[in-house]
């Protein structure tokens, strides 16, 4: 029976020789992720249910990524209950401050996630291990704390929708504008509860830190999952830092699909999200002229070092507007070291920005960057519902982070064509 990638990675994690949309099925879990804001709860519920320890102490991976450095009181008492728990566990997968970044790209960047993968997390974007070619979902943490004792989760498979973009990207157009043009033709809800597949030729040519910022946002349109078959570009990826053997599975040629979306890239401009949703997409051309109060580069969808190679070429040699707010996060360690090596942070510091250590900071309203009443943010992050990075009365605009940069700049919404 033909399957589509995500079908054959949940019938082999459950010992079946063939799964359809609809099927429910109990699945091995390859790996288990938590971070200071959902473990506290899990590993409440994780002793409610009397487990005395984990399934595995090598696939249980908790990381300090969303009130750190600790801003207050409560974000402490979460922090250290977790990292008590990792000690008494003793879990080989525990990242504290100073070697622990955002989760979602931490653990893609030190290996232990790789193609053909189950991956479960109590967060929703861990949807972005998918552009490895791996099944990752986010789930509540009272599901977590279950996996965590039994190593394993009951799925319902989804159905898959395949979205090829075709054409040949324009300079400064990459994966953050692919998806938001996707979120904005279909809607939040328009993938409800299905495996959204990403191909196509465009797909092909995206380096990693683009396929995972397409992959994070498949949930901004309802989706279980996010996926694309991985390539030589994600071999060379996986290549020496791999923790374990990946699974290299593609969808077979007659796999079933509840729809095809093609989508032509060529004349594809930056896009933008509107607020009070992902879905409230535009053209960085039609977008022009919105008045900034703070521009926020970072996050697990755009906190890679590509990312940040981005903003700083338009950002060289100028400095952001007067009276503007201008922060960049760099999402792990090594990227902020491999920034700092190549200059990057200190373009970043002449042209005005602040600089913070590597974790989620303002994109959910956690620290580093809360929006007052009536102001008005541009964020490379992935969500901007209302009052998602601040006060119910603030407003946060999304892009890429070339965009971003040169509204920086311009100290308004603009392209860095303007530039």
């Amino acid at each position: 029976m033909p399957m589509t990638i995500t079908e054959k990675i949940l019938a082999r994690h459950a010992g079946l020789e063939s799964v359809a949309p609809g099927d429910l099925v109990e699945a091995r879990v390859d790996l288990a992720f938590a971070h200071d804001f959902t473990a506290p709860i899990a590993i409440q519920v994780f002793r409610q249910i009397g487990a005395p320890k984990v399934f595995d102490r090598r696939r249980v991976a908790l990381v300090a990524d969303h009130f750190v450095p600790n801003k207050d009181i409560a974000s402490a008492e979460q922090a250290k209950l977790m990292r008590e728990f990792a000690r008494e566990q003793d879990l080989e997968l525990y990242y504290e401050v100073g070697e622990a970044g955002i989760g979602h790209v931490l653990l893609p960047e030190q290996g232990l996630v790789v193609p053909g993968q189950l991956v479960i997390g109590a967060d929703s974007h861990t949807c972005a291990y998918g552009a490895l070619g791996a099944f990752s979902t986010g789930v509540g943490s009272t599901d977590f704390a279950a996996v965590m004792a039994t190593g394993e989760t009951w799925l319902r498979v989804p159905p898959t929708i395949r979205v090829e973009f075709t054409g040949t990207l324009r300079p400064l157009v990459g994966g953050k504008d692919l998806i938001l043009r996707l979120i904005g033709e279909i809607g939040v809800e328009g993938a409800l509860y299905a495996a959204l597949e990403f191909c196509g030729d465009v797909v092909g040519k995206l380096s990693m830190p683009h396929r995972f910022a397409m992959a994070n946002m498949a949930i901004e349109a309802g989706a279980k999952n996010g996926i694309i078959a991985p390539d030589e570009t994600t071999k060379a990826y996986v290549k020496g830092r791999a923790r374990w053997e990946p699974l290299w599975l593609a969808s077979d040629a007659g796999a079933k699909y509840e729809k095809v979306i093609t989508i032509d890239a060529t004349d594809l401009e930056p896009q933008v999200a509107f607020p009070p949703s992902p879905a409230n997409v535009r053209p960085v051309s039609e977008a022009k002229g919105i008045a900034l109060d703070q521009v926020f580069i970072g996050s697990c969808t755009n906190g890679w070092l590509e990312d940040l190679r981005d903003a700083a070429k338009i950002l060289k040699g100028r400095k952001k507007a007067k009276g503007l707010r201008l922060i960049v996060i760099p999402a792990s360690p090594t990227i902020l070291k491999d920034a700092t090596r190549e200059g990057l942070v200190e373009t970043f510091l002449e042209a005005g920005a602040v600089v913070g250590p590597p974790c989620c900071g303002p994109c959910l309203g956690g620290h580093m960057g809360i929006l007052a009443s009536g102001e008005r943010a541009l964020a490379t992050t992935n969500r901007n519902f209302v009052g998602r990075m601040g006060h119910p009365k603030s407003e946060v605009y999304l892009c890429n982070p070339s965009v971003a940069a040169a509204s920086a700049v311009l100290g308004r919404i603009g392209s860095p064509e303007e530039l």
